[in-house]
Protein backbone atom coordinates (compact mmCIF):
# COMPACT_ATOMS: atom_id res chain seq x y z
CA UNK A 1 0.00 0.00 0.00
CA UNK A 2 0.92 3.51 -0.56
CA UNK A 3 1.45 5.96 2.37
CA UNK A 4 -0.69 8.49 3.88
CA UNK A 5 -0.60 12.44 4.52
CA UNK A 6 -1.28 12.63 8.16
CA UNK A 7 -2.18 16.02 10.30
CA UNK A 8 -0.34 15.16 13.53
CA UNK A 9 -1.25 17.99 16.47
CA UNK A 10 1.96 18.35 17.97
CA UNK A 11 2.98 20.87 20.79
CA UNK A 12 5.78 23.69 19.76
CA UNK A 13 4.64 23.43 15.67
CA UNK A 14 4.08 26.10 13.90
CA UNK A 15 1.44 26.74 10.66
CA UNK A 16 3.89 28.96 9.25
CA UNK A 17 6.44 26.01 8.70
CA UNK A 18 4.06 24.37 6.54
CA UNK A 19 3.31 27.64 4.48
CA UNK A 20 6.84 28.01 4.12
CA UNK A 21 6.59 24.88 1.83
CA UNK A 22 7.75 25.76 -1.76
CA UNK A 23 4.65 24.54 -3.49
CA UNK A 24 2.46 23.30 -0.17
CA UNK A 25 2.43 20.27 -1.77
CA UNK A 26 2.73 17.22 0.35
CA UNK A 27 3.09 13.47 -1.23
CA UNK A 28 3.61 10.52 0.97
CA UNK A 29 5.97 7.41 -0.60
CA UNK A 30 4.82 5.05 -2.65
CA UNK A 31 4.24 1.40 -2.27
CA UNK A 32 6.66 -1.20 -3.13
CA UNK A 33 6.83 -3.88 -5.78
CA UNK A 34 6.44 -6.97 -4.68
CA UNK A 35 9.80 -9.46 -5.38
CA UNK A 36 10.59 -12.99 -5.89
CA UNK A 37 11.05 -13.97 -2.42
CA UNK A 38 8.06 -11.22 -1.26
CA UNK A 39 4.66 -11.17 -2.29
CA UNK A 40 3.82 -7.81 -0.94
CA UNK A 41 6.03 -5.02 -1.75
CA UNK A 42 7.32 -2.73 1.28
CA UNK A 43 4.23 -0.15 2.77
CA UNK A 44 4.93 3.17 1.18
CA UNK A 45 6.13 5.86 3.91
CA UNK A 46 3.49 8.23 5.67
CA UNK A 47 4.28 12.26 5.12
CA UNK A 48 3.16 13.53 8.50
CA UNK A 49 2.44 17.18 8.78
CA UNK A 50 3.14 18.60 12.44
CA UNK A 51 0.27 21.16 13.39
CA UNK A 52 -0.08 23.10 16.25
CA UNK A 53 -3.16 21.98 18.83
CA UNK A 54 -6.30 23.94 17.99
CA UNK A 55 -5.83 23.88 14.09
CA UNK A 56 -9.11 23.26 11.99
CA UNK A 57 -8.60 21.18 8.99
CA UNK A 58 -11.23 22.24 6.05
CA UNK A 59 -11.73 20.66 3.24
CA UNK A 60 -11.64 22.91 0.14
CA UNK A 61 -12.41 23.39 -3.77
CA UNK A 62 -10.49 25.81 -5.41
CA UNK A 63 -8.82 27.38 -3.31
CA UNK A 64 -12.42 28.25 -0.83
CA UNK A 65 -13.27 26.41 1.96
CA UNK A 66 -16.25 23.62 1.93
CA UNK A 67 -16.24 22.49 5.28
CA UNK A 68 -14.78 21.17 8.67
CA UNK A 69 -12.97 18.01 8.57
CA UNK A 70 -11.68 17.43 11.71
CA UNK A 71 -10.67 19.72 14.77
CA UNK A 72 -7.61 18.91 16.06
CA UNK A 73 -7.91 20.53 19.39
CA UNK A 74 -6.03 18.39 21.84
CA UNK A 75 -2.53 17.13 21.22
CA UNK A 76 -1.70 14.02 20.09
CA UNK A 77 -4.66 14.07 17.60
CA UNK A 78 -4.51 13.19 14.40
CA UNK A 79 -6.35 12.44 10.62
CA UNK A 80 -5.74 11.43 7.83
CA UNK A 81 -5.74 13.83 5.04
CA UNK A 82 -4.68 11.89 1.83
CA UNK A 83 -5.18 7.75 2.07
CA UNK A 84 -2.93 5.79 0.85
CA UNK A 85 -3.74 3.88 -2.30
CA UNK A 86 -4.00 0.00 -2.40
CA UNK A 87 -1.63 -2.65 -3.32
CA UNK A 88 -2.14 -5.19 -5.91
CA UNK A 89 -3.68 -8.48 -4.02
CA UNK A 90 -2.78 -11.74 -5.30
CA UNK A 91 -5.58 -13.36 -3.90
CA UNK A 92 -8.14 -11.31 -6.07
CA UNK A 93 -5.83 -11.72 -9.20
CA UNK A 94 -5.96 -7.92 -8.87
CA UNK A 95 -1.99 -7.18 -9.46
CA UNK A 96 -1.97 -3.29 -10.00
CA UNK A 97 -2.60 -1.48 -7.34
CA UNK A 98 -4.79 1.39 -6.91
CA UNK A 99 -4.06 5.36 -6.95
CA UNK A 100 -4.32 7.09 -3.91
CA UNK A 101 -6.33 10.28 -2.32
CA UNK A 102 -5.59 13.72 -3.73
CA UNK A 103 -7.35 16.66 -1.49
CA UNK A 104 -6.97 19.79 -1.33
CA UNK A 105 -7.06 21.03 2.38
CA UNK A 106 -7.24 24.61 4.65
CA UNK A 107 -5.46 24.56 8.15
CA UNK A 108 -6.65 27.23 10.42
CA UNK A 109 -5.34 27.92 13.74
CA UNK A 110 -7.65 28.73 16.62
CA UNK A 111 -5.72 29.60 19.85
CA UNK A 112 -6.76 27.42 22.81
CA UNK A 113 -6.62 29.55 25.94
CA UNK A 114 -8.89 29.53 29.11
CA UNK A 115 -9.80 33.39 29.11
CA UNK A 116 -9.64 36.23 26.10
CA UNK A 117 -8.67 40.03 26.20
CA UNK A 118 -10.62 41.90 24.02
CA UNK A 119 -10.18 45.37 23.44
CA UNK A 120 -9.46 48.45 20.28
CA UNK A 121 -5.77 49.05 19.66
CA UNK A 122 -3.61 50.77 22.21
CA UNK A 123 -5.99 50.36 24.85
CA UNK A 124 -3.00 48.45 26.77
CA UNK A 125 -3.82 44.81 26.34
CA UNK A 126 -0.30 43.97 25.49
CA UNK A 127 0.98 45.42 28.78
CA UNK A 128 -1.73 43.68 30.58
CA UNK A 129 -0.75 40.74 29.77
CA UNK A 130 2.92 41.11 30.10
CA UNK A 131 1.98 42.67 34.07
CA UNK A 132 -0.71 39.44 34.37
CA UNK A 133 1.62 36.52 33.28
CA UNK A 134 5.31 35.82 31.80
CA UNK A 135 4.41 36.81 28.37
CA UNK A 136 6.47 39.22 26.63
CA UNK A 137 4.71 40.64 23.59
CA UNK A 138 5.74 43.69 21.83
CA UNK A 139 4.77 46.89 24.07
CA UNK A 140 4.84 50.24 22.29
CA UNK A 141 2.72 53.39 22.26
CA UNK A 142 0.88 53.44 18.99
CA UNK A 143 -1.97 51.31 17.56
CA UNK A 144 -1.85 48.12 16.07
CA UNK A 145 1.75 47.12 18.01
CA UNK A 146 -0.09 43.41 18.21
CA UNK A 147 -0.16 41.48 15.33
CA UNK A 148 -0.11 38.19 16.56
CA UNK A 149 -1.77 36.66 19.28
CA UNK A 150 0.08 35.96 22.61
CA UNK A 151 -0.57 33.41 25.44
CA UNK A 152 0.80 33.82 28.73
CA UNK A 153 0.12 31.53 32.08
CA UNK A 154 -1.82 33.84 35.02
CA UNK A 155 -0.92 31.63 38.59
CA UNK A 156 -3.17 32.59 40.98
CA UNK A 157 -2.90 30.71 44.71
CA UNK A 158 -2.45 27.23 43.27
CA UNK A 159 -4.78 28.01 40.31
CA UNK A 160 -3.57 28.72 36.59
CA UNK A 161 -5.54 30.25 33.75
CA UNK A 162 -4.36 30.57 30.34
CA UNK A 163 -4.61 33.88 29.12
CA UNK A 164 -4.55 35.07 25.22
CA UNK A 165 -3.53 38.90 23.81
CA UNK A 166 -5.19 38.90 20.58
CA UNK A 167 -4.78 41.85 18.28
CA UNK A 168 -6.91 45.11 18.49
CA UNK A 169 -10.27 45.21 16.89
CA UNK A 170 -11.69 47.80 14.72
CA UNK A 171 -14.86 49.04 13.88
CA UNK A 172 -16.21 46.51 11.24
CA UNK A 173 -14.63 43.69 11.93
CA UNK A 174 -17.22 41.21 12.24
CA UNK A 175 -17.57 42.09 8.23
CA UNK A 176 -14.11 41.02 8.27
CA UNK A 177 -12.58 44.88 8.23
CA UNK A 178 -8.75 44.88 8.22
CA UNK A 179 -7.84 41.47 9.37
CA UNK A 180 -11.05 41.34 11.58
CA UNK A 181 -11.73 37.30 10.97
CA UNK A 182 -8.08 36.16 11.63
CA UNK A 183 -8.59 37.99 15.18
CA UNK A 184 -11.87 37.05 15.91
CA UNK A 185 -11.86 33.33 15.65
CA UNK A 186 -9.25 33.07 17.86
CA UNK A 187 -12.00 34.21 20.91
CA UNK A 188 -14.21 31.43 19.39
CA UNK A 189 -12.57 28.43 21.65
CA UNK A 190 -12.22 30.93 24.97
CA UNK A 191 -14.38 30.09 27.99
CA UNK A 192 -14.55 33.77 29.17
CA UNK A 193 -13.08 37.28 28.29
CA UNK A 194 -11.57 40.07 29.38
CA UNK A 195 -12.74 43.46 27.96
CA UNK A 196 -9.91 46.29 28.35
CA UNK A 197 -11.29 49.71 27.86
CA UNK A 198 -8.76 53.10 27.80
CA UNK A 199 -10.29 55.53 30.07
CA UNK A 200 -9.77 58.11 28.38
CA UNK A 201 -11.83 56.50 25.41
CA UNK A 202 -10.68 55.69 21.86
CA UNK A 203 -10.27 57.07 18.36
CA UNK A 204 -7.71 54.99 15.65
CA UNK A 205 -7.58 58.75 13.64
CA UNK A 206 -8.88 62.08 13.42
CA UNK A 207 -11.36 61.31 10.49
CA UNK A 208 -12.65 59.12 13.39
CA UNK A 209 -15.06 59.75 15.92
CA UNK A 210 -14.23 59.76 19.27
CA UNK A 211 -16.04 57.66 21.46
CA UNK A 212 -15.65 57.35 26.02
CA UNK A 213 -14.98 54.32 27.64
CA UNK A 214 -18.53 53.59 27.73
CA UNK A 215 -19.21 53.73 23.98
CA UNK A 216 -16.20 51.42 23.22
CA UNK A 217 -17.58 49.07 25.63
CA UNK A 218 -21.08 49.20 23.55
CA UNK A 219 -18.85 48.93 20.16
CA UNK A 220 -16.66 45.99 21.21
CA UNK A 221 -19.78 44.31 22.33
CA UNK A 222 -21.24 45.16 18.83
CA UNK A 223 -18.42 43.47 16.88
CA UNK A 224 -18.53 40.14 19.58
CA UNK A 225 -22.26 39.67 18.81
CA UNK A 226 -22.25 40.41 14.78
CA UNK A 227 -19.38 38.09 14.72
CA UNK A 228 -20.96 35.05 16.50
CA UNK A 229 -23.91 35.51 18.82
CA UNK A 230 -23.47 34.70 22.19
CA UNK A 231 -19.56 35.89 22.34
CA UNK A 232 -20.99 38.85 24.40
CA UNK A 233 -22.61 36.79 27.18
CA UNK A 234 -19.62 34.34 27.95
CA UNK A 235 -18.32 35.24 31.78
CA UNK A 236 -16.61 38.86 31.77
CA UNK A 237 -14.08 41.00 33.48
CA UNK A 238 -14.56 44.91 32.35
CA UNK A 239 -10.94 46.20 32.85
CA UNK A 240 -10.76 50.23 32.85
CA UNK A 241 -7.40 50.90 32.02
CA UNK A 242 -4.89 53.75 32.08
CA UNK A 243 -6.33 54.77 35.29
CA UNK A 244 -3.14 57.08 35.72
CA UNK A 245 -4.49 59.48 33.47
CA UNK A 246 -6.26 62.81 33.95
CA UNK A 247 -9.50 62.66 35.15
CA UNK A 248 -9.89 59.54 35.18
CA UNK A 249 -11.57 58.65 38.69
CA UNK A 250 -14.28 61.46 37.41
CA UNK A 251 -14.93 59.63 33.58
CA UNK A 252 -14.74 56.25 35.97
CA UNK A 253 -17.72 57.13 37.89
CA UNK A 254 -19.60 58.23 34.44
CA UNK A 255 -18.60 54.65 32.98
CA UNK A 256 -19.90 52.97 35.90
CA UNK A 257 -23.25 55.21 36.14
CA UNK A 258 -23.80 54.32 32.40
CA UNK A 259 -23.40 50.45 33.02
CA UNK A 260 -25.74 50.59 36.06
CA UNK A 261 -28.48 52.36 33.99
CA UNK A 262 -28.00 50.87 30.38
CA UNK A 263 -29.25 47.15 29.62
CA UNK A 264 -28.54 47.35 25.86
CA UNK A 265 -26.91 49.47 23.29
CA UNK A 266 -29.98 50.96 21.59
CA UNK A 267 -29.06 54.38 22.83
CA UNK A 268 -25.41 54.53 22.01
CA UNK A 269 -25.08 52.39 18.23
CA UNK A 270 -28.54 54.17 16.79
CA UNK A 271 -30.19 51.69 13.96
CA UNK A 272 -28.77 48.77 16.03
CA UNK A 273 -31.64 46.25 14.92
CA UNK A 274 -32.64 44.94 17.67
CA UNK A 275 -30.26 46.77 20.58
CA UNK A 276 -27.36 44.12 21.40
CA UNK A 277 -27.63 43.14 25.23
CA UNK A 278 -24.23 44.66 26.97
CA UNK A 279 -22.46 42.02 28.96
CA UNK A 280 -23.03 41.61 33.03
CA UNK A 281 -19.53 42.06 33.85
CA UNK A 282 -18.73 40.01 37.57
CA UNK A 283 -15.55 42.36 37.97
CA UNK A 284 -15.22 45.75 37.18
CA UNK A 285 -11.58 46.69 37.26
CA UNK A 286 -9.55 49.79 37.78
CA UNK A 287 -6.47 49.76 36.69
CA UNK A 288 -3.04 51.05 35.39
CA UNK A 289 -0.88 48.54 33.98
CA UNK A 290 1.82 50.67 33.15
CA UNK A 291 2.02 51.52 36.81
CA UNK A 292 0.88 48.13 38.19
CA UNK A 293 -1.94 49.35 39.65
CA UNK A 294 -5.03 46.45 40.29
CA UNK A 295 -2.77 43.53 39.02
CA UNK A 296 -3.75 41.47 41.89
CA UNK A 297 -7.25 42.50 42.05
CA UNK A 298 -7.39 41.33 37.92
CA UNK A 299 -5.79 38.18 38.46
CA UNK A 300 -8.16 37.13 41.19
CA UNK A 301 -10.81 38.83 39.32
CA UNK A 302 -9.88 36.55 36.20
CA UNK A 303 -9.70 33.36 38.03
CA UNK A 304 -12.79 33.97 39.89
CA UNK A 305 -14.91 34.64 36.44
CA UNK A 306 -12.68 31.75 34.53
CA UNK A 307 -14.07 29.32 37.85
CA UNK A 308 -17.34 30.51 37.16
CA UNK A 309 -17.26 30.26 32.82
CA UNK A 310 -15.72 26.42 33.83
CA UNK A 311 -18.65 25.36 35.97
CA UNK A 312 -21.12 26.64 33.38
CA UNK A 313 -19.31 25.12 30.87
CA UNK A 314 -19.54 21.50 33.24
CA UNK A 315 -23.28 22.24 34.09
CA UNK A 316 -23.88 22.48 29.96
CA UNK A 317 -22.59 19.18 29.96
CA UNK A 318 -24.55 17.44 32.39
CA UNK A 319 -27.49 18.74 31.44
CA UNK A 320 -26.58 17.32 27.58
CA UNK A 321 -26.19 13.92 29.30
CA UNK A 322 -22.18 14.06 29.29
CA UNK A 323 -21.13 13.39 33.00
CA UNK A 324 -17.42 14.06 34.04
Amino acid sequence: NGGSVIAYASKGSQLRDIAKHETRRFIAGNGGNSAQQKAFGVKGKNMVLNVPPGTMVWNSENNKKKEVMVDLDKEGASVVLARGGKGGNVASHNYNGRKGQRRTVTLELKLIADVGLVGFPNAGKSTLLHCLSNATPKIADYPFTTLRPHIGIVNWEEDCVSLADLPGLVEGAHENVGMGHNFLRHIERTKALVFVVDIQGFQLAEKFEKRDAFQTVCHLTKELECYQPGLSTRPSVLVVNKMDTQCSLERLRDLVAKLNTHENTGDVIPGSEPPLPLPRFSHVIAASAAARVGVALLKRAIHKTHAQAQHNREQECVDDGIVF
